[in-house]
């Protein structure tokens, strides 16, 4: 609740600008706010969940209480039960969140981002390339969402290395009726081998698997996706041949390795915590801090080598908790030795 209060001050001190500016009604600030909360308690979960781990464990720790607990014989691994089945709780609890509730409430809360506090202007793409198909590109200079309109369009039908078809159009509009692109001015040159046809008409229209809803992106579309619509997303851009979805993958494992994080960082918690050491609780928590940061920091540096780089984006998401993982199993057998 501590952290969620400051993650809370620092979000309204970045936009309370936009608020006034815009002057947002208090009532649809606090929706906003309703929504932050989970977004926010979500992706620092895992950290709050350890930290806490550690602050209990430390005190029953600067009671005796171990000692007195380890002293009827009760076996250490006996003694953290627990400790996993708290954990467990919450990582299932956590799952289920991540993959369908969480995003349900960032539709809402990235809806009032773009409204008050993202740009104000006309949702229009520049420079557009795009793969409709295995054998279909698309390029225009621009396209504007309100206007429906996009210019200097060229459509290119390529099988291995042959040019079999190429359309180029001054502008264009989609015709939502009928699903398909009406074309004005236009360029139609087709090849078939050594026979090469062109001709140009005032007007024409060509069908693709292609809407305008796809020309243009949000940054943070993946975000209210539930885990099925993300699925679905990164199939239908696969079989288009689409590239560039390696920030979608990353989304899709990190809801699922995220609540695991949140299991080995309590097991960690509890171990590096359950000893009583001089100057308590304070070494503690400043060992967990240091533990959190150096998680965060590993997980950070993953993603960036999957998005960026050539790196899986499920062993991207993974490789942190696979190696605290082994870091937890070494503090846990040292602790039972």
């Amino acid at each position: 609740m501590a952290f969620t209060v400051i993650a809370i001050v620092i979000d309204y001190t970045e936009k309370v600008q936009d608020f006034v500016k815009h002057q947002v009604p208090s009532g649809e600030i606090f929706q906003y706010f309703c929504n932050f909360i989970p977004h926010i308690i979500a992706l620092l979960f895992p950290i709050f969940i350890f930290v806490s781990v550690i602050f209990f464990t430390s005190k029953m720790a600067n009671r005796s209480e171990f000692i007195a607990i380890l002293a009827t014989g009760m076996e250490f691994r006996r003694m953290l039960r627990p400790y996993f089945i708290g954990s467990g709780i919450i990582c299932l609890v956590l799952l289920f969140a991540n993959h369908y509730v969480i995003p349900e409430g960032n539709k809402q809360r990235l809806a009032f981002e773009r409204s008050y506090v993202g740009y104000q202007g006309t949702r229009q793409t520049q420079n557009i390339d795009i793969r409709v198909s295995d054998s279909e590109f698309v390029s225009m200079s621009s396209y504007s969402l309100e206007s429906n309109n996009g210019y200097s369009f060229v459509y290119n039908k390529i099988i291995g290395t042959e040019l079999l078809e190429k359309v180029s159009a001054n502008r264009c509009t989609y015709d939502s009726a009928s699903s398909t692109w009406k074309l004005f001015d236009v360029k139609k040159r087709t090849n078939n081998k050594l026979k090469e046809t062109f001709v140009r008409t005032p007007e024409s229209s060509i069908k693709m698997n292609l809407v305008p809803s796809e020309l243009y992106k949000e940054h943070e579309e993946r975000q209210h996706m539930t885990t099925p619509e993300l699925i679905a997303y990164i199939n239908k851009e696969k079989s288009k041949g689409s590239e560039g979805l390696n920030d979608y993958e990353v989304e899709k494992h990190r809801r699922t390795s995220g609540p695991f994080s949140a299991f080995i960082l309590s097991i960690m918690g509890a171990c590096i915590a359950y000893r009583r050491v001089r100057g308590g609780s304070g070494v503690h928590l400043a060992a967990g801090l240091i533990i959190s940061a150096a998680y965060i920091l590993f997980m950070q540096f993953s993603t960036t080598f999957a998005i960026k780089g050539n790196l899986h984006p499920m062993l991207a998401v993974w490789i942190p908790n696979m190696f605290f993982s082994i870091v937890a199993l070494w503090l846990y057998r040292r602790a039972s030795s």
